[in-house]
């Protein structure tokens, strides 16, 4: 986010007419492991404590949406289940926007008749909802509506897929999102204008802001800066080959940002001592972004490689980077967006100007209209860089289901950690010789994907020993402190 604000800031103090694209943050990670996410240093959008917090409410207003249907399912079953819905079978969960480990697997109804029918459920997070999802995937409120009601929430006894629409409350969700699709519109402290949009993770969802502040951002500018969430692995892929996919945008140019301390980190280097040089750490730990870079190539677009640089990076290790880079056939740029703002960036802004001047040959990993197993093998051998992928059964009892339905025919939205780019965090760098796991499919036809979640990943994430809300506060004066 801090080099997508910079780029943008950069771009604007080159004479371009910009417009930068950005996701909401959650509150989850704010309170949890990561703190903020409105950029940081002097690349940043602002007010900074707004967008951070509550900002105009849409999360609130997605959660609400989600729930509100929770509980009309729980309602229908308690009236008498005239859809003769399988409660063993309801695949709808409840989300909160806070991480909360306890609430991943509950069973609701408890107390006696008069409370529900018992049964096993759980909680998400708001940023992994299908609503959210859908809210980032509509074109306009018409859409919106067909969206949600078609949202599965379940099957019936008989094994029939049970849609959202069939509950009559298709309306009611609708309205509730009456103001949320709207985009916001805010600044950087450049006066560079921002649209901020729907938040969805990389990791477990699709990764991208919405499609409406994407538009409209385009329309109102000559450049338009965007991000997708995490590596190239996770939000690039899911931002080509799902939002580009249904939008048919085209992307000019792809900024690749690394830091030589994540790289040491995938060299195998202590975090203690990611602060000293050590080239043979670097060169170890570049086999990840040569990775990405290789990823990036594969979908036929021209490549700047940001380097975010820190106070610690020495010569000698920004001399090896950058000839792996060129090496490769990738811009490169030593952006110092944190410290400078804009003025840190403009060498980067140059080089994306003369990247989307460069022919690109876009195109996508995958034709929607193969096989589930085709579309997973393809992300994972070509995209991870996999022997292949291992199904539960329960997995391919649940692909025989969806192709018996009719419902395979959708982008893949994989679910994976952010660590590593196979589905074991702790094999860093770019690791060979593995197969991905696959464990669980979950269908979101409101969305227009299917999601597969692979290896230990959560889609409720929990607090660390050490939350960032713990070094949060603020005084009777209304100044807060920690929200960074």
């Amino acid at each position: 986010t801090t080099t997508s604000i910079g780029l943008g800031d950069a771009l604007h103090r080159l004479g371009k007419k910009t417009t930068i694209a950005l996701r909401e943050p959650s509150l989850g990670p704010c309170f949890g492991l990561k703190g903020g996410a409105a950029g940081g240093g002097y690349a940043q959008v602002v007010p900074m404590e707004d967008i951070n917090l509550h900002f105009t409410g849409d999360f609130h207003a997605i959660t609400t949406a989600h729930n509100l249907l929770a509980a009309v399912i729980d309602n229908h079953i308690q009236q008498g289940n005239a859809l003769d819905l399988d409660v063993r079978r309801i695949t709808w969960k409840r989300v909160l926007d806070l991480n909360d480990r306890a609430l991943r697997n509950i069973i609701c109804g408890l107390g006696g008749k008069a409370h529900g029918v018992p049964r096993e459920t759980g909680f998400d997070i708001t940023v992994a909802s299908e609503m959210m999802a859908i809210l980032c995937l509509t074109s306009d409120l018409e859409d919106m509506k067909k969206r949600l009601g078609n949202i599965i929430i379940g099957y019936t006894r008989s094994g029939r897929p049970v849609r959202a629409e069939e509950l009559n409350v298709t309306g009611a969700l609708t309205l509730l999102f009456k103001d949320a699709i709207k985009p916001n519109l805010v600044q950087t402290l450049e006066g560079t204008p921002a649209l901020i949009h729907g938040g969805p993770f990389a990791n477990i969802a699709h990764g991208c802001n919405s499609v409406m502040a994407t538009k409209y951002a385009l329309k109102m500018a000559d450049y338009t800066v965007t991000e997708a969430g995490f590596g190239a692995d996770l939000g690039a892929e899911k931002f080509l080959d799902i939002k580009c996919r249904f939008t048919g945008f085209r992307p000019n140019a792809v900024v690749i940002v690394a830091t030589i301390r994540a790289l040491k980190m995938h060299g195998g280097l202590a975090k203690t001592e990611l602060g000293t040089e050590n080239i043979e750490a670097l060169k170890k730990g570049m086999t990840n972004l040569a990775k990405h870079i290789e990823n990036i190539q594969k979908f036929g677009l021209p490549i700047v490689v940001a380097i975010n640089a820190f106070p610690t990076d020495t010569e000698n290790e920004l001399k090896e980077l950058k000839a792996l880079c060129e090496s490769m056939g990738a811009s490169v740029s030593i952006s110092e967006a944190w410290a400078k703002g804009g003025e840190g960036a403009v060498d980067l802004a140059q080089k994306v100007i003369e990247a989307c001047e460069k022919p690109s040959d876009f195109h996508y990993m995958y034709d929607e209209n193969d096989t589930i197993k085709n579309k997973i093998n393809a992300i994972a051998t070509q995209i991870y860089g996999a022997d292949g992928v291992n199904y539960t059964p329960a997995v391919e009892k649940t692909i025989a289901e969806l192709e018996a339905a009719g419902l395979d025919k959708m982008p893949i939205c994989m679910a994976k950690t952010q660590y590593s780019l196979s589905d074991d965090q702790t094999k860093l760098g770019a690791p060979t010789g593995f197969k991905i796991t696959v464990r669980e499919l979950r269908i979101s036809a409101g969305a227009g994907f299917i999601v597969a979640l692979t290896g230990n990943v959560l889609t409720m994430p929990g607090l660390p020993k050490k939350p960032a809300a713990e070094n949060m506060d603020i005084d009777i004066n209304g100044k807060i402190t920690g929200l960074f």
